[in-house]
């Protein structure tokens, strides 16, 4: 599963999970939506596709396609590699609508997000580090950082990304 970044306001305009599922009409094959939204399809090497909007505004994803053996055979087969192409260029055509960003930016959005995870790791790394060293904190600062941290680890472990801000205050309290 993955999830993509989508441009502000865009998933309004589609027209939230209805509007992807009927965005994805226009790029895959037998296109079915649950009543949440969520749509399951599929197109060539692409064996089965589903998406919905998240509640953060994020387009996540999931894609299972055609590999080793079954991947071969479907190759070989008439028109198979270039039915393979068009897989590859719905998906990303799909991708580029679905999130307003093409697939440079859609990298730069993802390389952002693991910035921030990276830098939360860091100064909580820092923060049990400088807990540990020092002998003049207080036991109120201990305690805030704690909290801090905890809340931190949650966001992380859900998978979102942490905000700048919430890091700074963490390293500010040494």
């Amino acid at each position: 599963m993955e999830k993509f970044a989508v441009k502000r306001g865009l998933v309004k305009q589609i027209g939230g999970n209805a509007g992807l599922a009927k965005l994805a009409t226009e790029y895959f094959d037998g296109v079915n939506a649950n009543a949440d939204g969520e749509f399951t399809a599929s197109y060539g090497i692409l064996t089965k596709v589903t998406g919905h909007f998240d509640s953060d505004g994020k387009l996540v994803v999931d894609v299972e396609q055609l590999k080793g053996d079954n991947l071969s055979e479907f190759l070989a087969n008439d028109g198979g590699r270039e039915q393979a192409m068009e897989s590859r260029k719905r998906w990303s055509g799909f991708l580029d609508e679905a999130t307003g960003y093409n697939a440079k930016q859609r990298g730069d959005k993802a390389k952002e997000e693991a910035k921030k995870f990276s830098k939360a790791k860091s100064a909580i790394k820092m923060a049990h580090k400088s807990m540990e060293m020092s002998t003049k904190l207080t036991e109120d600062v201990k305690s805030t950082a704690l909290t801090m941290i905890a809340e931190l680890e949650a966001m992380i472990e859900n998978g979102e990304a942490p905000s700048e801000g919430k890091v700074k205050k963490l390293n500010d309290l040494f």
